[in-house]
């Protein structure tokens, strides 16, 4: 079963004091969160994987700079953000703009951020249990194991609950409106 869980904050400030044997737990222990952060953030999976050794490197090189332990994510998090998008810039500045067949139509991402807003709306709608192991499990990509155990459930009750949610959000989109008058029912 996969750990998703950051390193403790005994682990970090161990490393901050130049601790070095602490220093590379922390960066072994951070490892599949900065690559999950990454592979949602990058353009590919080549910048992901060079996004999240850079984030990895800084992460080894300046940990004394992070204020706060319970920071570790977010701080982990803006910079591997930094680093997708200076890739991203320096992919436009060598191979010139993207040819406009790739980019959607602002008509297409106006239509997907409604999509986006409709299904956000649903999944707030759901009672709070429901809405916890939604957002966990489909979402964040836990397996149903860790959910189970995050939330002091069963397996069954935990997959019973998620189903629930899965059933209410389809039944709650499909009575909902088109986004847009006339979108959708050519």
């Amino acid at each position: 079963m996969a750990d998703f869980t950051w390193p403790g904050e005994q682990l970090i400030a161990a490393a901050q004091e130049g601790d070095v044997e602490a220093a590379a737990a922390l960066v072994s222990g951070s490892h599949p969160h900065v690559q999950r952060f990454a592979h949602s953030l990058c353009a590919s999976p080549q910048d992901a994987e060079d996004a999240a050794q850079e984030a990895l490197i800084i992460l080894y090189r300046k940990i004394g700079m992070l204020r706060a332990s319970g920071a570790l994510a977010s701080w982990m998090f803006r910079i591997v953000r930094n680093e997708c998008l200076r890739r991203a810039r320096l992919m436009l500045r060598s191979h010139g703009p993207v040819p406009d067949i790739v980019m959607p139509s602002f008509e297409d991402e106006v239509l997907q951020r409604l999509e986006a807003s409709r299904v956000a709306t649903a999944i707030a709608a759901l009672p709070a249990d429901q809405r916890r192991v939604l957002i966990m499990r489909d979402i964040q990509g836990h397996s149903g194991r860790m959910v189970a155990d995050a939330l002091g459930l069963s397996t069954a009750a935990m997959k019973s609950r998620l189903h629930r949610a899965r059933t209410e959000v389809r039944r709650t989109l499909q009575g909902m409106p088109d986004p847009l008058p006339g979108a959708g029912h050519d």
